[in-house]
């Protein structure tokens, strides 16, 4: 089966029951994540995530089979989540479907793979697109327009009505990032008490004050440490941010765009690539190149499709518990800057 961007909530319903293995691929990575997600969510039953990444399929090819054919230790529900760049998937998945044919993947559970620097056109691709048990779904960089109304329909869904331009504004300061602009309505609806049952309208005042100002001087040289994993230089820069009275909220708003930044640049890094002409083809601005040279390195795209939505949670948090807030930021800020130090 084959479905685009436009039609996979429709196509995935007829789908759901039949499908063994999503494949949603193109150089939009973020828009293949929300997707991923939403098909995820119309599951009857999702139950426990086993995630994989493409070193794992590519090293041992029969892992998705045996992950699939598996139960959950409390004999639950379960789905597998793969994220692998461009062909890492294609001898699981081959290995996978030649069971299938032969009627051994009875009771398997679903399959979502996202790859990017892959196409419909992909090898992985051509395994799956003609048979009923398989789908591919090609994932485009969006436009402002189609962002700015998702944007909408998220805040519908959310209890929130959008006065003036607030839609195409979200869309903007999420640089036409789904999930980040997810992220802003949901803290959105949050600081407003909106539920779909209570509506409110949200302007941009509102939204003002749950996205405090990230000034780049004050801001950035704490993002960089804790994006780079650098352990040592993180106290002296969480006490400056004490001394100089940095907002909590601000902070993690800060981490919240460069986490976006390099999820878009990572989306764009094919096996191969030099980070260095990357960087240079995106037009980054020469300040900021060395930075982000180290943080693409700590931070692959499957490890940023983790810590997105965890830094929104964070901005909830913070918005939720002001009292508590300079704690909880330095908490999160340790355990992050631990992680970008154990990558390699």
């Amino acid at each position: 089966m084959k479905a685009t961007q436009r039609d996979i909530l429709s196509v995935a319903q007829r789908a759901l029951g039949k499908c063994a293995i999503w494949f949603f691929c193109g150089p939009d990575e973020a828009g293949a994540s929300a997707a991923a997600a939403k098909v995820i969510a119309m599951l009857p039953d999702a139950g426990e995530r086993v995630e994989l990444s493409g070193g794992d399929l590519r090293n041992d090819p029969v892992l998705l089979v045996d992950e699939a054919r598996s139960t959950s230790l409390f004999g639950s529900a379960r789905h597998i989540l793969a994220r692998v760049s461009g062909e890492e998937a294609h001898d699981a998945v081959k290995a996978y479907l030649a069971l299938a044919d032969m009627g051994e993947t009875q009771g398997a559970c679903p399959i979502f793979i996202i790859a990017t620097s892959a196409t419909d056109k992909s090898r992985t691709a051509k395994l799956l697109v003609k048979r009923d048990d398989g789908l591919v779904a090609m994932f485009y960089p969006p436009d402002l327009s189609s962002v700015t109304a998702e944007v909408r329909q998220l805040a519908d869904a959310a209890g929130l009505r959008l006065g003036g331009d607030l839609a195409e504004r979200i869309a903007r300061g999420a640089n036409l990032d789904i999930r980040l602009a997810q992220s802003e309505v949901e803290k959105l609806a949050l600081y407003l008490d909106a539920t779909p049952q209570s509506p409110k309208t949200a302007d941009a005042q509102a939204h003002d004050a749950i996205g405090a100002r990230t000034e780049e001087d004050g801001f950035m040289p704490l993002v960089n440490v804790v994006l780079s994993g650098e352990v040592r230089k993180l106290p002296p820069e969480l006490a400056r941010a004490r001394e100089v009275g940095l907002n909590p909220v601000a902070v993690a708003l800060a981490l919240e765009r460069r986490a976006a930044q390099l999820a878009g640049l990572a989306a764009k890094l094919e096996p191969g690539t030099d980070i260095g002409e990357l960087l240079d083809r995106q037009h980054v601005f020469f300040r900021d190149k060395r930075d982000l040279s180290v943080q693409l390195r700590k931070w692959p795209a499957h490890k940023l499709e983790r810590l997105v939505p965890r830094l929104a949670e964070l901005h909830c948090a913070l918005l939720a518990n002001s009292q508590m807030a300079d704690l909880m930021l330095a908490q999160s800020l340790t355990q992050i800057t631990r992680v970008a130090a154990a990558r390699r």
